[in-house]
């Protein structure tokens, strides 16, 4: 279910317009108005439409990438193998899941076709500093998909740490396979495991 419907759900959020809302305002604002402004570009803009992977990639280096806290996600992803890491290790590994990551959501792109977005009650009461905001993928003659954003308060705003998609984390989703990896190999292992993955060229594919 998770890596069905990942790919082009968490960039509905991801394209946001600006530094500014994550700045002010409460964290269901900020992901009700990114939302609002990403649902109109991607109806819009026909590149992406088309399958231009390097104008998404160049839009979500833009406008996306300030309001994730990867060095968390990485952490979270990594697991107890984090502490096994070095300093050196730790900033390769979220460079490298960043890159992953990027490149991931710039291909699910395509695949937006007029999918609707509704949200539930505000997350909490303000003066949280981890919250979570809830909504709902509305699907065209499909099932509705929960997706909900897991925020944290910091010094430059509002940050996502972590989506769960049908009650599916993302973070523990990749938890698995890069235990896997650590098993085999260490830390060293599931850091070449990721730039091998990042060095491969990819190939275009219709949308699922």
């Amino acid at each position: 279910m998770l890596r069905k419907h990942l790919f082009w759900l968490l960039p509905v959020f991801w394209l946001a317009p600006g530094l500014t809302q994550a700045e002010t305002g409460s964290a269901d604002d900020l992901v009700k108005n990114v939302t609002t402004d990403v649902l109109t570009i991607l109806r819009e803009d026909k590149d992406i439409q088309s399958g231009n992977r390097q104008r998404a990639i160049t839009l979500i280096e833009n406008k996306v990438a300030p309001h994730f806290d990867f060095d968390r996600m990485t952490s979270l992803a990594v697991g107890r193998a984090w502490q096994q890491a070095d300093a050196s290790q730790r900033k390769a590994l979220t460079s490298e899941f960043r890159t992953l990551l990027v490149r991931t959501y710039a291909n699910s792109l395509t695949a937006y076709r007029d999918q609707t977005v509704s949200f539930k009650l505000p997350a909490r009461p303000a003066g949280g500093d981890e919250v979570t905001v809830r909504s709902q993928i509305n699907q065209p003659g499909g099932q509705p998909i929960s997706l909900n954003y897991s925020l944290t308060r910091t010094d430059g705003g509002w940050k996502v740490f972590d989506v769960a998609i049908a009650n599916v984390s993302l973070v523990t989703n990749y938890r698995g396979s890069f235990a896997s990896e650590v098993d085999k190999g260490g830390v060293a292992g599931l850091l070449k495991a990721l730039q091998e993955k990042n060095r491969r060229p990819e190939t275009a594919k219709s949308p699922a």
